[in-house]
Order: C-alpha cells, then sequence, then structure tokens
C-alpha cells in the first residue's frame, strides 16, 4: 500500500468511462469546500503540456532534460524520462508534490498500484468489473445495475458527482454527509 502522508484516493476505470469527467467535477466541488487537492493522472502516450510556440516548449525540444516554467500564478516541471527506464511509480510521483500546501489528493488511473481506489463502471461499456481483483477499492460508481452486486463495499451513483464528493469527505475526514447509498438511483443527477 502506497504511503504519503495525506489522503489518497484514485478513481479506476477503462479508457472511456468518464474518470476526468467526473474527477473535474469531483474537484471543482472538494475546492468550493475549501480543500487544497493535489491531482495525479496517469497518461498512456507521449503528451505535451505546453505548446510548441511556447518559449518552455521551444527550451525542452533544444535539450533541456528538465524545464520549470513559473509565473506568479504557477509553476510546471516537465521532465523528460528516458523511455528504456521502467513507467515511474505512483509512489514515486507523490514525492514531487508538496503535502505542506495539501489537504487531500485524488489520483486517476494507476490502477494495478496499491492504494484505495473508487472504481468507475458503466455497464453499457460491457467491460468486466475491476473489484473482484482489487482489493483496493473501496467503492464503485456506476450508472447502471451490476451484474454482480458486491457486498462489502458501497454502491456510488456515476452521474452525482456530489455524492461522491460527500463519500470522500466522510472517508477522508469523517465530516458528516449525506450517506453513501447501498444502491444509487440510476439516471441523471
Amino acid at each position: 500500500m502506497i504511503e504519503f502522508p495525506l489522503p489518497i484516493f484514485g478513481f479506476s476505470a477503462f479508457s472511456g468511462t468518464g474518470k476526468t469527467r467526473l474527477l473535474t467535477q469531483v474537484l471543482q466541488i472538494l475546492g468550493r469546500q475549501g480543500l487544497r487537492i493535489g491531482a495525479v493522472k496517469h497518461a498512456h502516450h507521449r503528451f505535451e503540456v505546453d505548446h510548441p510556440q511556447s518559449d518552455s516548449y521551444q527550451l525542452r525540444m533544444a535539450g533541456a532534460d528538465q524545464m520549470l516554467v513559473a509565473s506568479p500564478n504557477r509553476m510546471a516541471l516537465v521532465t523528460e524520462l528516458d523511455e528504456a527506464e521502467p513507467e515511474p511509480r505512483l509512489a514515486e510521483l507523490l514525492r514531487v508534490l508538496d503535502p505542506s500546501s495539501l489537504d487531500l489528493v485524488l489520483v486517476e488511473g494507476f490502477k494495478r498500484e496499491r492504494f484505495p481506489k473508487i472504481e468507475l463502471h458503466r455497464p453499457s461499456l460491457g467491460k468486466r468489473l475491476l473489484y473482484p481483483d482489487d482489493p483496493d477499492i473501496i467503492a464503485i460508481a456506476t450508472d447502471g445495475p451490476l451484474t454482480t452486486q458486491p457486498c462489502h463495499i458501497p454502491l456510488l451513483n456515476l452521474n452525482q458527482p456530489d455524492s461522491i464528493s460527500d463519500f470522500l469527505l466522510a472517508r477522508c475526514f469523517g465530516r458528516p454527509g449525506k450517506p453513501a447509498p447501498v444502491v444509487p438511483e440510476f439516471g441523471q443527477g
């Protein structure tokens, strides 16, 4: 199990389930409550955080192995990794965060890592459930009835980000909120 000085929770699912959309909604809800949240996202391919017209991109393309960009409002660090080396593990990536300035860390992806996760599941996509093979899944957020009902973890409505946020608040900080429903009401929330 990954150790970190703050609560850390992941959103785990197959591609196309809506992890980023839900995480965006949950971040907005928790941010309105005054929480400072770190986010870590797993990407499966090469990606660019800056664009070809930016100075940082040009400096990185010119050979900078680490490119730090800073302004009065934000800072970003881009580090080029050797493709021959193994992909960084979540625990390594968490060391880049400053826990003293955060209350909670939410993670998108990293479904094979050992840390508490909420599985997102859309039965209409025809994908299998992850929870039977992952003991770190603490709840399932779904938008339809499941063929196999888990008896030991709560079901949440994938279309109700407020309820999912309440579940996280209760789990992380013991804050009162709406109890996690045993059987979600499906449909738009």
